[in-house]
């Protein structure tokens, strides 16, 4: 089983909005049974929420589902996934200083939109002080790049069904 962890800062917007599209594209593929992800923040702002209204609603626009409650990274995550994908440069430097705090290391760490074909900028951007538009602004950015990232793991752990 290929565990992808993704992370953004409180776990409510971007985080779990890229859990459910990856989870959707993973069924679509019928490759439930070789993938596994979850999401999580670098903060505890929100642990125990659930997702904002507007990720929840943009998500069941496009046909899924979110069901996820906010949690915070720890080290078990940094030891249990293969891979983990920050939304934006300060989550992927949070999750280096935890990493640091309990002397671990991991090689499979990336900004999302490095997987993203022809991005325009290096992070997703965070939604949550916008509107409706924003999050689909991001749903689009996390659709494209999920798609990409699941063809280049499928690749690397030839995966073909």
């Amino acid at each position: 089983m290929i565990k992808v962890l993704f992370v953004c800062l409180g776990n409510i917007c971007r985080s779990p909005l890229a859990e459910a599209i990856f989870n959707h594209q993973i069924k679509a593929l019928d490759l439930g049974h070789k993938f596994q992800s979850d999401s999580c923040g670098t903060s505890d702002y929100h642990i125990g929420e659930l997702p904002d209204e507007r990720s929840i609603k943009c998500a069941e626009g496009h046909g899924m589902a979110i069901s996820h409650r906010g949690r915070q990274l720890n080290h078990t995550d940094i030891r249990d996934f293969d891979y983990i994908i920050a939304m934006d440069k300060s989550n992927k430097k949070n999750i280096y200083k935890l990493m640091e705090s309990y002397n671990q290391s991991h090689g499979k760490i990336f900004l999302m939109r490095e997987f993203q074909p022809n991005a325009d900028h290096e992070e997703v951007p965070d939604p949550y002080y916008g509107g409706e538009d924003g999050f689909e602004k991001v749903y689009n950015i996390l659709n494209e790049s999920i798609e990409e990232l699941i063809t280049q793991l499928r690749k690397e752990h030839k995966v073909y069904a």
